[in-house]
């Protein structure tokens, strides 16, 4: 259901000492195979096993609504809903995701648009012996997408093309850390790394008040292998590029970053964006609007917006950093 992000290698650099105390804690962790994707939350402040196994819980039942794929989710009876059916009630989750993807619609001029379902389905990047969609099939769906063809008014939304179709997997992954940290948060915990699969949220800072490090993986390269190494207090860190979920074919690399006005991968020079802000569903969103604007596109656009750092790599390895983005790195040019 959710769209790949490039994993973010994440190195925790000493041990964690309490405040006011010699005693040296070891972190708990938990992972799990949830929202199609590895999910991994980490505690510096707390040893409480039965908090992890909380926010795994926490993305079993947002799985339960965001789904496009799962039966009985809340997004997978809204894409079957009867034809003669044009409004729906959805609930606050879904009001609030759909409130933000409209933002970034318009932010993007509709290169981030949650209508893009019938491509995103049509296309498969995870075959064994991946396909390129014909021509009239990518033409026939491209007339399907368009996030204006949506109409919310509090929790009530209406279709108004009944070709019209949901997919939340590049905004979803960020919204649930963020409702992950605010439940770490009504737990008492204040220093923690959420990791839904390389969207990477850190609740606050190591217990010794230094930062974390997150470290960015090299374009094609080993997952081990990072171009740039970030210190992030109480941030989140979200990566899109054009080597996860793709195939090459006659020597073109198709990737599951689709224009919905092409209904083909975005082929602009980028292979990579990252996003630094404080809310994970901005940041997740972010990374596949920006993309869609080209690196000076992009770049304007994250300039624009307060509090939002962005990192962009190009096809030639080139880095360019919006305004601020340098300060977060472990070690400035």
């Amino acid at each position: 259901m959710i769209k790949g992000k490039m994993l973010l290698f994440i190195a925790v650099m000493a041990a964690l000492v309490l405040s006011g105390c010699n005693r040296k804690i070891e972190p708990i962790s938990k992972s799990g195979f949830l929202l199609n994707t590895y999910v991994t939350v980490t505690i510096y402040d707390k040893d409480d096993p039965k908090i992890l196994e909380g926010c795994l819980e926490l993305c079993r039942s947002y799985e339960n609504i965001l789904s496009k794929t799962l039966e009985g989710s809340e997004v997978y009876k809204l894409n079957h809903r009867p034809s003669n059916q044009q409004t729906m009630t959805v609930s606050d989750d879904l009001k609030n995701l759909i409130t933000r993807a409209e933002y970034l619609s318009k932010l993007s001029n509709g290169g981030f648009d949650i209508t893009i379902e019938p491509l995103s389905s049509l296309w498969n990047f995870t075959s064994q012996n991946p396909v390129i969609p014909s021509e009239e099939e990518i033409k026939k769906d491209v007339k399907k997408v368009d996030y204006r063809n949506l109409k919310l008014e509090e929790n009530s939304l209406t279709f108004l093309s009944p070709d019209t179709t949901l997919d939340f997997g590049a905004i979803a992954k960020g919204y649930i850390a963020d409702r992950l940290k605010d439940y770490l948060l009504e737990q008492g915990v204040k220093s923690a790394i959420i990791n839904l699969g390389g969207n990477v949220l850190c609740v606050g800072e190591k217990p010794d008040g230094t930062p974390f490090k997150v470290g960015l993986q090299k374009p094609f390269a080993d997952r081990n292998e990072t171009i740039e190494t970030l210190n992030i207090k109480d941030m989140s860190v979200v990566s899109s590029g054009v080597y996860e979920r793709h195939f090459i074919k006659d020597g073109v690399n198709y990737h599951h970053l689709l224009d919905p006005k092409t209904g083909y991968p975005f082929h602009n020079g980028l292979v990579s964006v990252t996003i630094i802000t404080k809310i994970s569903g901005d940041a997740d969103g972010l990374t596949t609007a920006c993309f869609s604007q080209g690196l000076e596109g992009g770049l304007k656009l994250i300039n624009s917006l307060d509090g939002v750092y962005g990192i962009f790599i190009t096809d030639d390895y080139e880095v360019y950093y919006s305004d601020g983005a340098k300060e977060f790195l472990e070690v400035k040019p």
